[in-house]
């Protein structure tokens, strides 16, 4: 019997080739990755073309952290990290974005990033 550990990383390795395949950041709409770990949610706009991360936010970055309240979920920190990484793709003059979930299902915290971001400004 295999190791459930080796499985459930092939799988999410498999899941990821699925998504970046139809996937690509460009100068003119670079592309929006969000990564979460068991605590903390990660936003990047990345230019591909170029290899650049063009703007970058984390629920656990200082600029994100005078955001953030004392009783907040997970869900509402991320949101919080969708706002906060529109605005400085806003000020870079970047207002259209390609989503990228990596292996997350469209669901709970990598919505509400995308929810923010769309509040902040970002089209995708």
């Amino acid at each position: 019997m295999a190791d459930k550990n080796i499985v459930k990383s092939k799988k999410a390795l498999r899941r990821r080739r699925r998504v970046r395949k139809e996937i690509f950041g460009t100068p003119e709409r670079p592309r929006l990755s969000v990564a979460k770990s068991l605590k903390n949610v990660f936003v990047q706009v990345i230019d591909d073309a170029n290899h650049v991360t063009v703007a970058a936010s984390a629920s656990n970055s200082k600029a994100v952290a005078g955001q953030l309240k004392k009783g907040m979920t997970k869900t509402e920190q991320a949101f919080q990290v969708g706002l906060a990484v529109a605005k400085i793709a806003r000020e870079k003059g970047i207002e259209t974005v390609v989503f990228d979930r990596n292996i997350s299902r469209y669901h709970g915290r990598v919505k509400a990033v995308a929810e923010g971001a769309r509040k902040g400004g970002l089209k995708f």
